[in-house]
């Protein structure tokens, strides 16, 4: 996910190895260089710097790394490839050249396994490159696929209900900070225009319903919410690619993708212009 900082080379993430990076046996030039590297990628993103281009240095400085330390442990040449991993998949959003680096360092260090199992990490991976691809081709001017579910007052809550309106449908769960500090704003657009024509359908992957319901009527979110319990592995999560929180979509009044994750000032003027235009 944009802006995430590398956790560097004794972090938690991806590492499971079988071996203690910290034990003597760690070449520490090689921690050294690896910690400077990741300092400076941390760096850029703090700087606001999120596209692969301004990484190209940092990319080649990986590919330096692992020639500089070639004999060093299958460990400690896994961990390097892992952050590039890393940088693909966690900040770059791009999991299919992340799952390539998975593979390469399968068939190079076969003893060394990612996450506990190498297999898994691989095929989970895979499963989360399968849901981006879903996500991509619902680009903006495309349709976007109907759905009858439940809502988390047990009724049947459909998109078809809604034809006419502008429709934010809006992926997100109450343990969610980034959806928390969206909320004020999704607040505002919809006290402003839900008299116009504009709504929001909800889609919780909360797993505790009364604990959904609890929160919803604390904050004052009065639109409906699909909900079935099942978190990342909701059925609307799984139809429509969802991968990151909150996620959206703002439908026009024939159901048309008219934008992606829009948030704050972005929102505002997206209903707006798509109320304007009814």
């Amino acid at each position: 996910m944009k802006n995430k900082y590398l956790i560097g080379l004794f972090g938690a993430v991806l590492l499971c190895c079988g071996q203690n990076l910290s034990a003597a046996g760690t070449n520490q030039a090689m921690v050294a260089d690896v910690t400077n590297l990741v300092a400076n990628i941390n760096a850029k993103l703090e700087a606001g710097k999120t596209q692969e281009a301004d990484f190209a240095d940092n990319f080649k400085k990986f590919d330096a790394l692992l020639a500089k330390y070639k004999d060093a442990t299958p460990v400690d040449q896994a961990h390097i490839l892992l952050l590039e991993a890393e940088l693909y998949s966690d900040v770059l959003d791009e999991p299919e050249k992340a799952l390539e680096i998975y593979k390469q360092i399968k068939r190079k260090f076969p003893t060394v396994q990612i996450e506990g199992n190498t297999d898994e990490a691989i095929s989970g991976l895979e499963g989360l490159v399968a849901q981006w691809k879903i996500w991509d081709a619902l680009a903006v001017g495309t349709k976007f696929p109907d759905f009858t579910t439940n809502g988390v007052d047990s009724n049947a809550l459909s998109l078809t209900a809604y034809k006419g309106k502008v429709v934010l449908i809006d992926f997100w769960a109450t343990w969610c900070p980034p959806c928390q500090r969206e909320l004020p704003n999704l607040l505002k657009v919809y006290q402003a225009h839900h008299g116009q024509g504009f709504d929001i359908i909800g889609v919780s992957l909360d797993s505790d319903r009364n604990k959904l319901v609890s929160f919803l009527k604390e904050k004052g979110m009065t639109w409906p919410q699909a909900f079935d319990g099942q978190g990342w592995g909701g059925t609307l999560v799984t139809q429509y690619g969802v991968h990151r929180l909150p996620s959206t979509f703002l439908l026009d009044g024939q159901g048309m993708i008219i934008g992606k994750n829009l948030q704050g000032d972005e929102l505002e003027r997206g209903v707006a212009r798509a109320l304007a235009r009814k």
